[in-house]
């Protein structure tokens, strides 16, 4: 099994290719989640992914033969992009097999470090068989995300620069697609500190780890934000680690890791994926579970559809009462519109969107239904100015 010497090869190794990225306490989310909150900003290396920890370890160990030969993995994105850019750096041909799920964003980054990229199948098993079917082909060395110890023993450097420190971190919490990065790091802080607590996260959707430890048989999903964890078989490698060395595994939902998206957005002007939010989304869930607790959070990727993000800030709008939406019932009259828009300026409110809904309502004829879709400054001032419009004499609700 893993050792923390093969860690700590690694990262010398490593040292010079990769970012020693800060890892530094968030005082807010600290005052907010009841715990000590430190990130680790993995998302602020260069593929913005921990990704390129493993790659750059695995590949920098190929003989001079297996260089000449290239090598060939599966990824729905971030170790594509840390295999391709480390492959590119070292003049090694790399051939890239994504799900064809994966991001545009995370595609093109890929191809753009010179990787040829193969798009096949909907899930990363059948993009695995695939990069299998095209080593055994082709000859190419297959590198694969997770379940290998050079690329576990590469992602492990993580823990050891957050404990250099943060040396008195009591917990890590740490997102859970293969293993490959709860590995490495459950290795190397067992070792350096014993009484560490080391907790994974998996979402609802994708809980193989989760059954594969706890004995469960959590349903699996097709699709979740969190693609970089979504992961349906968990490795073996990585899955005797976890036994071995982690506490526990705790289940988010979409909802949690949403919010974790724009807290961390909001709070620390930092963009995260949906697996470089589950950790705070655990914080989030379970706050019980971590309060007074010095927590370390790997920010583990930063690589987001811009389409997707737009969706979840807007959302997350909605969650907060900042963006609602609201009906006036009022009669179908010249001036009653602008009656009920200047009622919601006085009371600090903007107006968004507005529809009027005269034939598919059950008001009585010469009535409509005005539906307005406001920016507020959050679910007290939305119900100030539903209060506003009702003492002016007007039917209004939240919707």
């Amino acid at each position: 099994m893993l050792e923390l010497k093969d860690i700590e090869a690694a990262a010398q190794r490593i040292a010079g290719q990769v970012l020693d990225t800060p890892c530094v306490e968030s005082r807010t989310l600290s005052q907010l989640l009841g715990c000590q909150v430190f990130l680790k900003f993995e998302n602020l290396q260069y593929t913005a992914s921990f990704k390129e920890r493993g790659a750059c370890n695995k590949l920098s160990q190929l003989s001079a033969d297996e260089r000449a030969r290239g090598v060939v993995a599966m990824s729905a994105g971030n170790h594509a992009q840390g295999v391709a850019y480390h492959a590119q750096r070292l003049g090694i041909r790399a051939v890239i097999v994504m799900p064809r799920f994966t991001p545009g964003v995370k595609v093109e980054r890929t191809r753009g470090f010179g990787a040829e990229v193969v798009l096949h199948g909907d899930t990363l098993d059948e993009a695995r068989t695939h990069a299998r079917e095209l080593s055994a082909r082709d000859g190419l060395v297959f590198v694969h995300p997770y379940d290998d110890e050079a690329i576990v023993a590469g992602q492990g450097t993580v823990a050891l620069e957050m404990l250099r420190v943060q040396p008195d971190l009591d917990t890590l919490v740490i997102a859970i697609g293969g293993g490959g990065l709860i590995g490495g790091m459950a290795t190397a802080a067992r070792a350096i500190k014993p009484g560490i607590e080391i907790v994974g996260v998996q979402t609802e959707r994708f809980p193989a780890m989760y059954n594969a430890i706890k004995g469960t048989h959590l349903p699996q999903g097709n699709s979740t934000i969190a693609e970089g964890i979504a992961v349906g078989t968990p490795g073996a490698v990585t899955e005797a680690i976890i036994r071995d060395k982690v506490d526990d595994i705790v289940l988010v939902d979409e909802g949690d890791i949403e919010q974790a998206i724009v807290m961390l957005l909001e709070i620390e002007k930092t963009l995260v994926e949906g697996a470089g939010a589950a950790g705070l989304a655990a914080l989030i869930k379970h706050p019980q579970r971590f309060a007074g607790k010095k927590v370390g959070l790997v920010l583990c990727g930063g690589n987001i559809d811009p389409l997707l993000l737009a969706s979840i800030i807007e959302r997350g709008m909605v969650r907060a009462g900042r963006l609602a939406r609201i009906q006036v019932n009022a009669r179908d009259v010249p001036g009653n519109l602008a009656r009920i828009t200047a009622i919601v300026a006085d009371a600090g409110a903007n107006v968004d969107e507005v529809h009027h809904q005269r034939a598919f309502t059950l008001l009585a004829a010469q009535n409509v239904a005005i539906e307005l879709v406001l920016q507020t400054r959050g679910r007290e001032h939305l119900a100030l100015v539903i209060e506003h419009l009702q003492a002016a004499g007007f039917d209004a609700t939240v919707i």
